[in-house]
């Protein structure tokens, strides 16, 4: 049974209107008692503590072998499969997104414990090894989660109702058109707008086959499913505001600003751009991109010196990632892939105005490296050669955004911190109640991702351009870009070129684009929970003495070092926990990643992804310029330039499952529970803890109002003005369903 708390009331009440002597919030389910051995090991035996917190130094006497023998009970011993019925944490690989048992071509490399393929770890489920490779576990069953994170009820069951009207949102183009070609792209931007306008038909569910490897466990509830009923994807947000807003440049460049990844845009610090791969092997390491080209683009107002000295010129890089796995992603069907740099010149009145962009692919032993920079033009043939440029670079980016500024930053990095706490921090330690609520549900939704969403032919793979290199990229990510120091919002901000320190600024930092909305609201959130955190650790470590003497802090802040990113355990930018302010610090960072930096990569994925022109997941096309060219298909784009884009996209199967779980990704639960929000308020009685909290959560409401006034502000040109869609993703509350709004406590989705 789930069990919501204890109450002791007095014994000569009946309890009507009496206070109780004590009240323990336990949140948590209980098994039924069962098993042999030792009564406090049997598996039906829980303890609660009382909501009194305690540093294990301050623990009462009679309650220390109660702590210490709860987290030996959490830790396990690290063998056997774990059941559902289990209540341990313990660490493992991702050794579980392959299925070399059911084909050579679902095998996957194991990621996290090796230098070529460094990684976060995920929980241990400790399933059987493949009989093909032993290094990887079988896929049988469940993903085991804690019996602790599982879903609620509530939230277990819109989650079911959504992921199945997301499968039908899928399935219905597909089967509506008898579609036998998974490769089939749309017929016309008619038939995409469509989807968005006319209701369609329900299939049955003896008609959705073609999903029965990736949705098993929902075709068998679909199978007596619905059939004459009408289905409908709503608009999404960018295009109820303006259905014609993809095409323009300003888009474009205003979404890397205030879009679904605004974490990739960086200043450009050097020129001419270079690459840090080896020529020998990549060919020529310095752009093609000349200041010829970008100060024509720029109307001739300034060099490109200037504007480097000006901090004016700002880009998407995409080369070195991206550029090894390019033979790789080419080797496989219907799919293609670039290196890209892409250049932006910041105006006068605060707007990017996108100049060029350069694709390269690089040299092999058959070919040498092919590169060629696009840019705006009046000429039909360019024109439309820089719109197909456009759609590859947004695939780059949508790379990018899943698996590195989304999966990898959040998801992938805070699940070793979930299990560090509940391995070394008793749930009477101080911490541990400040971060509980922000891991809520985090290990659940993972556990749900490796079972067919990040998996070898999982829907990642099926519709993103690196397809069965994702996950692989993602690793490369890691151990190029990941650094804890640098997670922070101002760190990353300074890392990027986006921010320089300065004291006598507002929240200490001067941004290089002023109207840049998610640093702006960003770091309201960040100090707000910053002034929340210190207020709540003051209250408990007084000096640095007691944080350096608390065996149990510093025993998760090494596990987490050198367990959960043992990868990265010798890496710069670790801090040590030795005062108030560098623990402080530290949690902010984690509460910050699970909440804020989650809300803003992923709530608004539905409205600038849902109408997926606007952010094509994939490009599958070459450019048609491409040397050595193929004629046929560059007279084919000459005799029709819209087609050859439409073939450039997704097909109708990648596009509408990856509208149906944007929309799914993008919907707040029932029970979502938001930063700062009451339902989370300390369990704690103490005075001084209560009062910081509701500080924190006036300022939180107090920073919506400012949001609020900045999306009114038509000076401010990023998030205000005809046909834009207001930036909203940083206002900490709200309702239930797509808002593109609100900040949950945790990774929940």
């Amino acid at each position: 049974m789930f069990l919501e708390d204890i109450k002791l009331m007095p014994s000569s009440s009946d309890g009507s209107g009496a206070a109780p002597l004590l009240a323990i919030r336990c949140n948590s389910w209980v098994q039924p008692k069962s098993g042999g051995g030792d009564d406090d090991a049997a598996p039906g035996k829980r303890v609660f503590f009382a909501n009194k917190p305690y540093l294990p130094s301050q623990t009462p006497p009679g309650l220390r072998s109660y702590r210490r023998k709860d987290m030996e009970q959490k830790r396990g011993d690290g063998r056997g499969q774990r059941k559902s019925t289990d209540r341990v944490y313990d660490y493992d690989t991702y050794n579980d997104l392959g299925d070399p048992d059911n084909g050579a071509d679902k095998a996957r490399p194991v990621l996290g414990g090796s230098k070529q393929f460094p990684y976060p770890r995920r929980c241990r489920t400790g399933r059987p090894m493949s009989t093909k490779d032993p290094r990887t576990e079988t896929r049988s069953g469940d993903n085991y989660v804690p019996r602790d994170e599982a879903f609620s009820e509530e939230k277990q069951l819109q989650f079911s109702v959504k992921t199945l009207q997301s499968v039908l949102h899928a399935a219905v183009p597909a089967v509506q058109s008898t579609l036998i070609d998974p490769d089939l792209g749309f017929p016309s931007f008619f038939v995409i707008d469509k989807l968005f306008e006319d209701g369609v038909q329900l299939p049955k569910a003896e008609q959705l086959g073609f999903l029965a490897g990736i949705l098993p466990r929902l075709l068998q509830k679909l199978r007596d499913g619905p059939g004459d009923q009408l289905l409908l994807f709503g608009r999404p947000a960018n295009v109820k505001k303006d259905k014609f807003a993809w095409l323009r440049d300003e888009e474009f460049a205003r979404e890397t600003l205030a879009g679904m990844n605004p974490y990739a845009i960086e200043l450009v610090r050097e020129f001419p751009l270079k690459s840090k791969l080896d020529p020998a092997v990549y060919g020529p390491a310095e752009s093609s991109i000349t200041a010829e080209v970008l100060e024509q683009q720029m109307g001739c107002v300034m060099t490109v010196a200037e504007a480097l000295k000006q901090k004016r010129l700002f880009m998407l890089d995409y080369h070195d990632l991206f550029l090894p796995y390019v033979h790789k992603i080419r080797a496989q069907e219907h799919t293609t892939m670039y290196g890209s740099h892409t250049v932006f010149f910041l105006c006068d009145d605060g707007t990017l105005r996108l100049l060029a962009i350069e694709l390269t692919r690089p040299a092999s032993p058959a070919q040498p490296q092919w590169r060629r920079v696009f840019t705006p033009s009046t000429d039909t043939t360019e024109s439309w050669l820089w719109r197909m440029a456009k759609s590859h670079v947004r695939a780059h980016d949508s790379g990018h955004h899943e698996l590195v500024s989304h999966w990898l930053r959040t998801h992938g990095a805070v699940e070793p911190y979930i299990i560090a706490a509940n391995r070394q921090l008793s749930e009477m330690h101080p911490i541990y109640q400040l971060l509980h609520p922000h891991f809520r549900y985090t290990m659940r939704i993972n556990a749900l991702a490796r079972t067919a969403l990040i998996n070898a032919g999982g829907i990642i793979e099926l519709s993103f351009s690196p397809q069965k290199y994702a996950m692989e990229l993602s690793s490369v990510a890691y151990d190029q870009l990941w650094r804890f120091d640098t997670e922070t919002l101002p760190a990353d901000l300074v890392r990027r070129g986006m921010a320089d320190e300065d004291p006598t600024a507002e929240h200490g930092l001067r941004l290089a684009i002023k109207d840049y909305p998610f640093a702006n609201d960003g770091l309201l959130i960040w100090d707000a929970i910053k002034g929340w955190v210190q207020a709540y650790v003051s209250r408990f470590y007084p000096g640095s003495g007691v944080v350096a003497g608390d065996a149990e802090l510093q025993a998760f802040w090494a596990d987490v070092r050198t367990v959960g990113h043992a990868d990265k355990k010798d890496a710069p930018g670790w801090p040590a926990l030795d005062s108030p302010g560098s623990l402080a610090h530290a949690l902010t960072t984690i509460i910050w990643v699970a909440s804020a930096h989650h809300a803003a990569v992923n709530f608004g994925q539905y409205d600038f992804g849902g109408y997926f022109p606007n952010r094509p997941s994939i490009a599958r096309t070459k450019m048609p310029v491409e040397e050595p060219v193929d004629a046929g298909a560059l007279a084919a784009f000459l005799d029709n330039p819209d087609q050859a884009l439409r073939e450039c996209f997704p097909s109708q199967v990648q596009a509408t499952l990856v509208m149906a779980v944007l929309d799914l990704l993008s919907t707040h639960s029932p029970d979502e529970e938001y930063l700062g929000g009451l339902e989370t308020a300390p369990w704690s009685d103490d005075a001084e803890v209560q009062a910081a909290y509701g500080k924190f959560n006036a300022q939180l409401k107090e920073i919506e109002g400012i949001i609020d006034v900045r999306n009114a502000d038509r000076r401010l040109k990023n998030r205000c003005g005809a046909g834009i869609v207001p930036y909203q993703l940083m206002k900490p509350f709200s309702e239930a369903g797509g808002t593109g709004k609100g900040i949950p406590n945790s990774t929940s989705i």
